[in-house]
């Protein structure tokens, strides 16, 4: 984790998450009242809708295809476009005492460097807390960090403790000299294997993930390496998108007719709820895959 801070250390009054997930981390450490605003992506608790975006995409990606949002996205890094920006009129309206944003994934966030450019411009220097976890293990010290950073160090332990025990009594309870052979995508066209916490979260679930690579990047393969790989089950979990969103993509993208003849289960999963942000709900995300595991 890094960040800036100012002279002086106060504890904060005053939060503004740009990540989902330590929006629903914030939340969760009972810290709802001091959140003052979020990234335009942040949609769990239900109520934190209510509060101002202070982020914007600035690829709308809503009617696109996902061939056509994968080159958008590429384009973008090439030339080195940000591909979000920060509402410098509500930022400076809110004036928070920290931000909470990330620097793990070029494509999910706002940067920590472009949020302290745009707090700078508008005259305030809130502390900048940039979240990296690359694992499950980095995702329950998040937790624990995030609690010492905004005075809610007993919350944090105890969700934090309570996350570990759900994980190790899953591996317990899950682990197999047989596990499933299972490959996770994290985009369907191009075909993105599965990368930091995903592939450990298909191991405690009892399966093995063929592609993916733990506490790596996930990274772009095709449809030939994915049927190379005799999947038992493939499970579809694109960034950004719910169950039904999810298979609307997966429809669209022809990923039935990519995996006939692998013999594949394929499974249409929540991604934004249990696989794409790296909070709490990652537990729930094990205890799916391992229902999925059990089915077939």
């Amino acid at each position: 984790m890094r960040q800036t801070r100012n002279a002086a250390k106060l504890r904060p009054v005053r939060i503004v998450s740009l990540l989902p997930s330590a929006t629903e981390i914030v939340c969760a450490l009972g810290l709802r009242p001091k959140l003052v605003g979020r990234s335009h992506e942040c949609d769990y608790p239900l109520d934190t809708g209510e509060l101002p975006a202070v982020s914007l995409a600035r690829i709308a990606s809503e009617q696109l295809s996902s061939a056509a949002i994968d080159r958008g996205v590429s384009e973008a890094i090439a030339r080195g476009d940000d591909l979000y920006g920060v509402d410098a009129g509500v930022l400076a309206a809110l004036a928070p005492d920290v931000i909470i944003t990330q620097s793990l994934c070029t494509v999910c966030a706002v940067s920590g460097d472009g949020v302290r450019s745009v707090a700078a411009a508008c005259g305030i220097a809130p502390n900048v807390i940039e979240l990296e976890p690359d694992g499950l293990a980095g995702i329950v010290e998040t937790v624990e960090l995030l609690g010492r950073e905004l005075g809610a160090d007993g919350a944090a332990r105890e969700l934090a403790a309570e996350m570990r025990d759900r994980l190790a009594r899953l591996a317990a309870q899950h682990h197999t000299d047989s596990p499933r052979r299972v490959v996770v995508l994290e985009w369907l066209d191009p075909p993105f294997a599965a990368g930091h916490w995903v592939p450990e979260q298909v191991q405690l679930a009892g399966g093995i993930e063929l592609l993916g690579r733990p506490r790596e990047a996930s990274f772009r393969t095709d449809w030939k390496m994915v049927r190379a790989t005799q999947p038992e089950v493939c499970v579809l979990a694109p960034c950004g998108f719910d169950e039904q969103g999810t298979r609307e993509r997966a429809a669209a993208d022809g990923v039935a007719d990519e995996l006939a003849g692998c013999g594949a289960r394929i499974v249409c999963v929540d991604a934004t709820s249990h696989f794409s942000r790296p909070g709490p709900r990652v537990v729930e995300g094990v205890e799916l895959l391992a229902r999925i595991f059990r089915e077939g």
